[in-house]
């Protein structure tokens, strides 16, 4: 689980941990990545008896892991960590992003900050991507599924998102090819477009965001918890069934006609 210290990948964190799954929490900033982790203990802590997964007070499912997915050389010890803590690989959700810089005009955007929003969006999911796929391949028994978190965007562009926007389309691209090479290996890829899940990142919107009119307007938001219940669906099913492309958004949200 890439981008494991909040927003969305917390929240699905937390709902894989409290229902019994092994989760390896990887991110920037290790103390984020341990909140996500008690979120989770106390999440289980409040099920009913005999409901969610194993107890996760001695952190026995879940593994921290500081990790910056655009370094190869981070995502390898991220890769090995899990490996060696649970032995096999069963789903990999890739969802670390950012945005990068907001209502900045395509003219004036750096090339640092292009650079950055790549390097983290594109560049982090290929490698996470092909570090899952190589143990997919080699495991016994063969095969796990990949989620990519690609976006409303992947779709459809905010103004003034160029960056965010090729990311996340190039992001489709990437799932259409993991699908079709992970065939005869047992691999499973689909992708998740999330539109307004409340967020630290999606805060903004409801007090305004800039609308392809040139307004600006807030815009609604649907609870993270819906998603997060959403990728685990995604995630349960047998290998002989998957989702391709899931789309789910808070309902009243400019998108089929955005702006």
């Amino acid at each position: 689980m890439t981008g494991a210290g909040s927003g969305i990948g917390r929240a699905v964190s937390v709902e894989l941990l409290r229902t019994g799954w092994s989760v390896t929490l990887a991110g920037r900033r290790t103390e984020r990545l341990e909140e996500t982790a008690a979120l989770a203990r106390a999440a289980l802590a409040e099920e009913p008896a005999g409901k969610g997964g194993p107890p996760t007070g001695e952190d026995s499912t879940s593994l921290c892991v500081r990790a910056d997915v655009s370094r190869p050389e981070d995502v390898a010890a991220l890769f090995a960590a899990t490996r060696d803590r649970f032995g096999r690989l069963d789903l990999l959700f890739n969802n670390a992003g950012t945005f990068g810089p907001g209502n900045v005009p395509f003219e004036e955007l750096p090339y640092d900050a292009w650079r950055h929003v790549v390097g983290t969006n594109l560049d982090g999911a290929f490698l996470c991507a092909q570090a899952a796929y190589r143990q997919l391949k080699e495991q016994v028994p063969q095969g796990g599924r990949i989620i990519n978190n690609g976006s409303i965007s992947a779709h459809t562009p905010r103004p003034r998102s160029a960056a965010y926007t090729a990311t996340k389309h190039a992001l489709t691209g990437l799932t259409k090819s993991l699908s079709l090479d992970g065939r005869p290996y047992r691999i499973a890829c689909g992708q998740i477009d999330i539109g307004n899940a409340a967020t630290d990142m999606t805060e903004r919107m409801q007090t305004g965001a800039l609308q392809a009119n040139g307004e600006t307007a807030p815009e609604p938001v649907m609870d993270v918890a819906d998603v997060a219940r959403t990728v685990r669906h995604m995630a349960e099913l047998p290998l002989e069934a998957n989702v391709q492309f899931a789309t789910v958004l808070a309902t009243a949200m400019p998108y089929v006609g955005r702006g």
